[in-house]
């Protein structure tokens, strides 16, 4: 069988559980991941991972455990996901900026419109969710793949990183349905200051803490993954 390309993806999980492709980020190639879904999936997935410097990439444990829930056979919803390394990350060309990134998220977007003409959902975990929410919701970023998606999912929204306070006006404009699932000792997004945050977001919206699990969700993996798809199950079936 011959190799896919963007007009023919490989969709069949018995044939390919997943495979390397390489994306043109406005930075350069993008190093990225696709785990095929079924052939019959009615959506397609992009989580974006953690902030590079603190050595995030398409492999951490969240994003990997996150993409699973999305494309695992016994989650149920079997939907294609792309994961990529952002720029400077593992093998993808250019060098970490801070803001621009949501360039790169909106490159994985084209690529994941182009190969399977799907609804997409884009899930991100703290500097990945960050980006996501940036690319989709920021009316500076205007973009013909976002027109493509259909929810939002951040994962440990940081409210404060590297010594600032990070704000997110354009989520008041933001109508996608979104959900914010952090858990509830995590240092970097305080309580009451991502309560804040969304409640400063558009509708519709829903805020999950997970008891007793940190920023990273350390030994809360599990009910992470149930609240991802329990939401997913509710808002997007």
């Amino acid at each position: 069988m011959s190799a896919p390309t963007l007009s023919e993806p490989l969709r069949n999980p018995e044939i390919s559980t997943v495979r390397a492709v390489h994306l043109n980020g406005p930075a350069g190639r993008l190093e990225a991941l696709v785990n095929n879904g079924a052939s019959e999936a009615s959506f397609a997935a992009l989580v974006c991972h953690p902030h590079p410097l603190a050595g995030g990439t398409m492999h951490n444990k969240v994003a990997y455990h996150a993409m699973k829930v999305l494309n695992a056979p016994e989650w149920g919803l079997q939907w294609p996901v792309l994961r990529f390394n952002f720029r400077g990350a593992g093998l993808s060309e250019g060098t970490h900026e801070g803001r621009a990134e949501a360039g790169d998220v909106l490159a994985a977007l084209s690529w994941l419109e182009g190969a399977y003409k799907l609804p997409i959902i884009v899930v991100g975990f703290s500097f990945g969710a960050a980006m996501a929410l940036n690319a989709c919701c920021d009316p500076s970023l205007r973009h013909a793949a976002r027109g493509n998606v259909r929810a939002l999912v951040a994962l440990g929204l940081p409210t404060q990183a590297f010594s600032h306070s990070l704000q997110y006006p354009f989520l008041s404009g933001c109508t996608f349905p979104k959900l914010f699932l952090s858990g509830d000792g995590d240092r970097f997004a305080p309580r009451a200051e991502l309560e804040q945050v969304v409640e400063s977001a558009g509708n519709p919206k829903t805020l999950v803490f997970v008891p007793g699990a940190n920023h990273s969700f350390s030994g809360q993996i599990e009910a992470m993954q149930k609240s991802l798809f329990g939401w997913l199950k509710e808002h997007v079936q």
